[in-house]
């Protein structure tokens, strides 16, 4: 990716999506700017992970095109899309770590894929990650199954940042975490997007990591965004639904622990 500040590091334009004659996003329009977090909200059923998928390229479009750098990523070369590929880092819900493998061989899986590097200096990467999320030494030797609900969270963060990605994708990276451990995965985000000059797409409902990590929040309702701005103005909108997800006991306490 060719560093360039004017033109968005991802765009979809009119995009639509469908599975046979449901369609999920209509004339969806969306960006994403360098080294900024956005949250993406929106209720169950509209098509969060879809529009994930689409930008990752795991499902193609039905109208519309994903840009690149201005570049329509459909009429790229296989090469060029590859490498971009290698530059976005996602973590799914739950992990998704190889439950077969210790965390240190979760890690380098996308090393080995996508690299020529020795083993040896692959580890060291690996546990340079396990390092950088905030795990301690000995995680590089457990499984999945010996990790608390937190501890695969970073694992799976780890894994992520393998590649060293410029586009950070995270489904529900809070979800099942106590808020003491919420609390502490949303501060490694923002210091992990300060320290590797990250851009990061959170899809969450989480309420306490809109108000303290993302720099816009994405509204996604009716199959399109209908906003994507700064908390402050995302509130001021009028939409019925945006009003009450905003306007509710949990929101309102969230927005003064933000002002606190």
């Amino acid at each position: 990716m060719t560093e360039n500040s004017s033109i968005p590091l991802m765009e979809v334009r009119n995009l639509k999506t469908q599975f046979g004659e449901n369609v999920i996003h209509e004339n969806l329009n969306f960006q994403l700017h360098d080294c900024e977090i956005v949250g993406l909200v929106g209720g169950s059923g509209t098509g969060k992970t879809v529009l994930m998928n689409t930008l990752l390229g795991l499902k193609e479009a039905d109208d519309g095109a994903v840009y690149y750098f201005g570049k329509n990523r459909s009429s790229m070369p296989v090469a060029e899309r590859h490498t971009i590929d290698n530059q976005i880092g996602v973590l799914f819900q739950g992990g998704a770590l190889f439950s077969s493998m210790t965390v240190r061989q979760n890690i380098m899986v996308p090393l080995r894929e996508h690299t020529d590097l020795p083993v040896e200096l692959m580890r060291e990467l690996a546990d340079m990650k396990i390092h950088m999320v905030g795990l301690p030494a000995h995680a590089a030797t457990l499984y999945p199954a010996d990790l608390s609900g937190g501890m695969r969270k970073r694992a799976g963060l780890a894994r992520a940042l393998a590649l060293d990605p410029k586009v950070l994708f995270l489904d529900e990276p809070t979800a099942g975490l106590d808020p003491i451990g919420a609390s502490a995965f949303d501060q490694l985000i923002l210091d992990l997007r300060d320290a590797m000059k990250l851009t990061v797409l959170i899809i969450t409902h989480d309420l306490d990591t809109l108000f303290t990590t993302c720099d816009r929040v994405a509204v996604l309702v009716d199959k399109h965004i209908a906003i994507a701005d700064s908390l402050p103005k995302v509130l001021q909108s009028d939409h019925p639904w945006i009003q009450e997800y905003f306007g509710g006991p949990r929101a309102r306490a969230a927005l003064s622990a933000g002002a606190s």
